[in-house]
């Protein structure tokens, strides 16, 4: 069971689709690593145990009638408990939604379905998705896989620990300003924000109406890929999405990145970044020097007015979606999240007219001062060695409100500018924490980054570490 539950999502699909293993050994494995590990981590709210293995049952009767399989055929996942399913309770890791039962089921939940993925029940996050950390006053908080004490990253904290810990082998998280990528660095895995409207929103508790993203945890970039072109698309369900089509991720994967182009930029990303993130980051790009890519230093200015706006944006927008129950139900929410909701009404609508009328240029001024003669920005993912659990309880102690939120100072700039943006695992620090590779690329350029993190990995393993 454990040399199952340890392989990536693709190698297991592919082992599901020649009948080297069942969908319901791959179910088991899974649920007897979660009964092993969940008390201690926290990762899930709810466990469909008896439906999941049901539903393998069926996947493994499917593949033996001979019929068409899905690209996850058979594969157990989990999602964070945000993404409806018509008659099941979605919570948003919070008190005010403990007992919803939504009558939609999510787009991307659909698909997964269709792909044939096996849904195990969810897991734990920040409360509505507001927090960089994962703490979480209502379910409690996640625990990092490699060192319990330490967080997990928000907010898709459950998201994070179930895939380090090989409970599931990959989960859907949601990135606002950096919800994927700060778990996936803190924990160890993979995670993908692609390109604003690159995947339906529809079903899906918001957060902000203009830097919300659905994507993946995995364990590997070829399994993002897989699980990117199976989720992304137009959506008529959600007029917000892209109708651009979906190449084939996959097909990227070549691992010849020779003559690609990577952008460092100096400013912004290394403010106060600590001497072992720093180096880890260093050795990354000799990693992707070595295959043939050239790395270059260069400014991008813009980033100054970008990481004012966001703020902005995400305030303003989280205030306006949670008016009513702030009205009604402020006592409901944990301290920190009400105070954040709070800020939002104070700031005037000018202030939030002009962010949002500058998104536009900000962009075109940074994709012409990074990746005008570039392919890749790369940065490190968070600056800083991750933070224990009590460093970053603002509840506890608001003097904890710097360390709280620099967290996702190096992942918000990416939402206000919508860019497809990866993080993989770079190196652990001197406390054995993960250290996270942050990838950006051009609009719609998923299958680039995704072909540079691959590169990465096929010459490192930090991606296949598991914790203890």
């Amino acid at each position: 069971m454990s040399a199952i539950a340890e392989l990536s999502m693709t190698d297991l699909a592919g082992a599901i689709a020649r009948g080297e293993v069942t969908a319901l050994a791959a179910a088991e494995a899974c649920i007897a690593r979660i009964d092993a590990k969940d008390k201690a981590l926290n990762a899930f709210i709810r466990l469909d145990r008896a439906e999941a293995l049901e539903a393998a049952r069926a996947a493994d009767r499917k593949r033996a009638s001979g019929a068409t399989l899905g690209p996850l055929h058979g594969v157990p996942m989990a999602h964070k408990d945000m993404y409806y399913r018509e008659g099941r309770v979605s919570t948003c890791g919070s008190k005010i939604r403990r007992d919803f039962v939504p009558k939609v089921t999510a787009t991307v939940l659909d698909r997964l379905d269709a792909a044939g993925a096996i849904d195990l029940g969810t897991l734990n996050m920040a409360e509505f998705a507001q927090n960089p950390t994962g703490h979480n006053a209502h379910f409690g908080d996640a625990h990092n896989p490699w060192n319990p004490p330490y967080c997990t990253g928000g907010s898709s904290s459950g998201s994070g620990v179930a895939v380090a810990s090989r409970m599931v082998y990959a989960a859907l998280g949601s990135d606002t300003g950096g919800s994927i990528r700060l778990p996936a660095t803190i924990c160890g895995v993979t995670g993908i924000k692609g390109t604003q409207t690159r995947v339906s929103r529809a079903g899906v508790m918001p957060l902000s109406f203009s830097m919300d993203n659905v994507g993946p945890l995995t364990r590997t970039a070829r399994d993002a890929a897989r699980f990117m072109a199976v989720i992304a698309g137009q959506d008529p369900k959600d007029p917000t999405s892209a109708p651009e089509p979906v190449p084939d991720y996959e097909a990227a994967l070549t691992g010849d990145i020779r003559g690609l182009r990577i952008a460092v930029p100096q400013e912004w990303f290394f403010d106060g970044a600590d001497d072992v993130v720093v180096t880890a980051f260093e050795a990354a790009l000799d990693v992707l020097k070595a295959r043939g890519a050239v790395v270059e230093r260069i400014s991008a200015p813009s980033l100054g007015p970008v990481c004012t706006a966001v703020a902005v944006v995400s305030r303003v927008e989280g205030a306006t979606i949670h008016a009513n129950w702030m009205r009604e139900r402020a006592g409901d929410y944990a301290v920190h999240l009400s105070a954040r909701l709070f800020g939002g009404y104070a700031l005037p609508a000018n202030y939030y007219l002009e962010a949002l009328s500058l998104r536009g240029p900000l962009l075109r001024r940074f994709c012409a001062e990074a990746l005008g003669g570039y392919d890749i920005v790369a940065t490190p993912t968070l600056r800083t060695r991750v933070p224990t659990l009590a460093e970053t309880d603002v509840d506890a102690d608001p003097a904890n409100w710097q360390r709280f939120m620099a967290v996702s100072a190096n992942t918000r700039p990416f939402n206000y500018l919508g860019l497809p943006t990866v993080s993989v695992p770079c190196g652990f620090d001197d406390r054995g924490l993960p250290i996270g590779l942050q990838l950006a690329g051009r609009p719609f350029a998923e299958g680039r980054v995704l072909q540079v993190a691959d590169a990465y990995q096929r010459e490192t393993d930090w991606h296949a570490r598991v914790p203890g």
